[in-house]
Parts: C-alpha cells; sequence; structure tokens
C-alpha cells in the first residue's frame, strides 16, 4: 500500500534577516536563528531555528526537522548541540551560546543542562513546554553541578508571529 504524497509546504511569507556582521551582538546571533527557523517553515516543518556561537563564530546552525527525519529528537537545539560539540571536538560547551527562536522543551533543556553550555538566549518562552524558565526551571534544579545564564525577548515579537503565522496557516490547511 502506498501512503499519499506528502503535501506541498506552506508558502513562507517572512523574509531572512541580513543583520551587520560589525555588531555581533544578542540580536545578531538571535537573527540568523530567526533565519533557521524560515528555513524550517520552507521544508514545512515547525519554525524554531538554532544558532551555537563560541568565542564570537557560528560554530552550529540548526531548525527543526522531526518531520522529515520522523526523528522526536530532532529539534533545532538538539541538533545544533550535536553540531557544537563536534565543531570543538569536546561535549562540554561552556564557553558557548546556544540562541534559539523559543524556550527549550524538557528534552532539550535537559540536553543544553548536560552540555555545560554557558548561557541561552530564547526569544520566546513557552509556558505549556519549555523548561528554562517557563513551565518550569530545569536551570534551577537543587542539586544540578551546572547552570547556565539565561537570557530572554530578543526578536521575540518576530519568532512570536513567525510561530503563530505558522500555526494559523496550518489550521486553514487542514
Amino acid at each position: 500500500m502506498d501512503s499519499p504524497a506528502p503535501k506541498p509546504a506552506i508558502p513562507c511569507p517572512f523574509e531572512k534577516r541580513f543583520p551587520s556582521q560589525f555588531s555581533r551582538d544578542d540580536s545578531f546571533y538571535m537573527a540568523l536563528a530567526y533565519n533557521q527557523a524560515i528555513d524550517a517553515w520552507r521544508l514545512d516543518e515547525v519554525p524554531i531555528g538554532a544558532v551555537i556561537a563560541c568565542h564570537g563564530q557560528v560554530i552550529a546552525a540548526a531548525h527543526n526537522q522531526r518531520d522529515s527525519t520522523r526523528d522526536p529528537t530532532a529539534h533545532a537545539e538538539m541538533l545544533a548541540l550535536t553540531q557544537a560539540a563536534r565543531a570543538l571536538g569536546d561535549w562540554r560547551l561552556n564557553e558557548a551560546t546556544l540562541y534559539v527562536t523559543k524556550e527549550p522543551c524538557p528534552m532539550c533543556s535537559g540536553a543544553v543542562i548536560m552540555s555545560r553550555i554557558g548561557r541561552v538566549v530564547y526569544a520566546l518562552g513557552d509556558s505549556s513546554m519549555g523548561c528554562l524558565g517557563g513551565a518550569t526551571d530545569l536551570n534551577a534544579l537543587a542539586h544540578s553541578n551546572h547552570r547556565c545564564e539565561i537570557t530572554t525577548g530578543i526578536l521575540e515579537n518576530e519568532c512570536r508571529e513567525l510561530l503563530q503565522a505558522f500555526f494559523r496557516l496550518k489550521r486553514l490547511e487542514d
């Protein structure tokens, strides 16, 4: 029995951002993560993107690939953490910063803590599934041997609009 042909992706109405290379601040790296989220949308994946920077250089960039790979762990953060560990040749990412367009879920938050990443910057909080301050805070576990610095709200409105538009159009499609 043949599987039905997959539906084509809903066209993404959002444009990529082209941040200035002269100011490699949180907004710069979050814009790169936002661009990854747009790439996810164009592949009909939930538009979440992640970038990991270390000492001013991007060492990892990924977007959700859960549906295309049929892998429940293929979240942007998980893929980026794997890339970063390979780039540095070490699983310890103490000096790196993760930029992600939405607060990490329980799985990704746990991986972030286990990787000992130095800092996490996320655009949009998630009060239902976020685990770095939203629904709960794995970063605050009393007996954990690692804590990462958390910054929130960078490009929050843009990332919220992107996610809301994706799901609104998906509902219309069904």
